[in-house]
């Protein structure tokens, strides 16, 4: 089902423009960005928002939080992303295919399918670091 076959609510308005300023976000982070404007939005509402979205293929799934939390990614294409082990950035990549031939076959029998997540330290991370 299409978001526009279901009614569109402030909060549902309100995630998508969160998701669309990030590119990435957790449902915490999406309510933290919210209650500037909507002071009593629950974190149940969030994600029940999100979950609608997600099933509907209004936005995707990017790799987890450090927390462990579902993470949402505006680009529902399939697509690689980065990391930051420090301060848990995320960022959409493109993995050349000669890099998956080469990972492909170092694993053996498995093999690689689906989106690839490469983690590292960002470049503020690195110039904090060395800093």
């Amino acid at each position: 089902m299409q978001l526009a076959d279901r009614r569109t609510t402030k909060y549902v308005t309100g995630v998508m423009k969160v998701i669309r300023l990030r590119g990435h976000a957790t449902n915490a982070e999406i309510v933290l960005a919210l209650r500037e404007e909507f002071p009593t939005v629950s974190a149940t509402t969030i994600h029940r928002v999100t979950q609608r979205l997600y099933e509907d293929g209004e936005i995707g799934r990017a790799p987890k939080a450090s927390d462990g939390s579902c993470r949402y990614d505006i680009n529902t294409e399939p697509h690689d992303h980065f990391v930051c082990g420090l301060c848990d950035l995320v960022k959409d990549i493109a993995i050349p295919h000669a890099c998956r031939s080469i990972i492909q076959c170092n694993v053996g029998d498995c093999s690689v399918s689906g989106p690839l997540a490469v983690s590292g330290t960002c470049g503020n991370c690195k110039k904090a670091w060395i800093s």
